[in-house]
């Protein structure tokens, strides 16, 4: 390792290239999540619903998640996102216009035991899901 009064240049260029190592760095750098995410870096995105499909949970679980085939808005991809809450999926009808965002868990990846599923539905038809879910609000008829 340099030292010494003229080792400033050295201690820099070091620096940066170990940068390059940390992949955190590296992600931010390239902007691989703006590149790669279906949201573009945004938290939460608008979509129409495409159709409901069952997801079967992964071992040791044994279950078929409710989720909903949605196209975005911003960019015309197609995404999967979980309806959360009991009975939820009865309040999401085709051509319905959702709002998503990230489900938590791993770094933008898929949460616990739904394979292949990064996003949940929030708001349906600009209505909150969780308060359709506990009956506090009724759907408006578009």
């Amino acid at each position: 390792m340099a030292r010494g009064l003229n080792a400033a240049r050295k201690l820099k260029k070091n620096h940066k290239q170990r940068r390059r190592l940390d992949r955190y760095y590296k992600k931010r750098q390239l902007h691989l999540k703006e590149k790669f995410d279906p949201l573009e870096g945004s938290a939460q995105a608008r979509g129409i619903v495409i159709e409901k499909v069952g997801i079967e949970a992964k071992q040791p679980n044994s279950a078929i998640r409710k989720c909903v085939k949605l196209q975005l808005i911003k960019n015309g991809k197609q995404v999967t996102a979980f309806a959360p809450g009991n009975h939820a999926i009865k309040f999401i009808d085709e051509h319905d216009e959702v709002m998503i965002e990230g489900i938590g868990g791993r770094m933008g990846r898929s949460y616990g035991d739904i394979p292949g599923v990064r996003f949940k539905v929030i708001k349906v038809n600009d209505v909150s899901l969780d308060q359709l879910v506990r009956r506090k609000i009724e759907k408006p008829v578009r």
